[in-house]
């Protein structure tokens, strides 16, 4: 695994400035000051969609190259960050750039990498006591949940988990895929029809 954000050597490297300025408020504002070579505010960038490109890249099969997966696409998000349409979120944008470094990642392995859902799917905490049977029975469903999500072929896998575990749009899983919206439709809609069949009606 690389030590640090290549990001920051790549700017470095090209000279460009580091202004001392308010951290940005929104990603308009982050990109903009970006395009004008404000390291800083890619930082911003970087630390607010980290969690959301390593979740992806470890959902879609990244599995230990998932660090090094998220690094490759936040240096060419930068890198290519001047052709970004403006009118677009930056987000889904991003997750793309994340799971084309992610396919090019297990192809170069030459397997099928293992999915690290249970780690990209673990529910958050909600703060309150749980009773021991529920948390038995939540786990169990979760197990036999992910376990049928893994045995997905591998488009309706990548669909399912876009919508459902990463909670993106149909807009935003078409983008993030390089599909249109009906391919996206189709595709959840037979893995979804598949995991019925394994776990039930109550998926998600």
């Amino acid at each position: 695994m690389r030590a640090g954000w290549p990001v920051t050597t790549f700017v470095a490297q090209n000279h460009l400035r580091r202004p001392v300025q308010e951290p940005p408020t929104d990603d308009d504002e982050a990109i903009s000051r970006s395009l004008a070579g404000d390291l800083a505010a890619y930082e911003v960038l970087v630390a607010r969609y980290s969690a959301v490109a390593h979740r992806t890249a470890a959902l879609l099969g990244a599995g230990d190259e998932a660090e090094d997966v998220v690094q490759e696409a936040f240096v060419k998000a930068f890198r290519h960050l001047a052709g970004f349409r403006r009118d677009a979120a930056f987000r889904p944008w991003l997750l793309r750039i994340v799971a084309n470094e992610t396919h090019t990642a297990t192809r170069a392995r030459g397997r099928r990498a293992d999915l690290a859902l249970r780690a990209g799917a673990r529910a958050e905490p909600d703060g309150g006591p749980a009773d021991p049977q529920d948390v038995a029975v939540a786990t169990d469903r979760r197990t036999r949940l992910l376990a049928a999500i893994r045995a997905l072929p591998d488009q309706e896998r990548e669909a399912v988990v876009c919508r459902y575990l990463l909670q993106l749009s149909e807009a935003e899983t078409a983008e993030v895929l390089g599909r249109p919206v009906g391919t996206v439709k189709s595709r959840t809609f037979r893995g979804l029809a598949r995991l019925r069949k394994e776990v039930g009606d109550d998926l998600f």
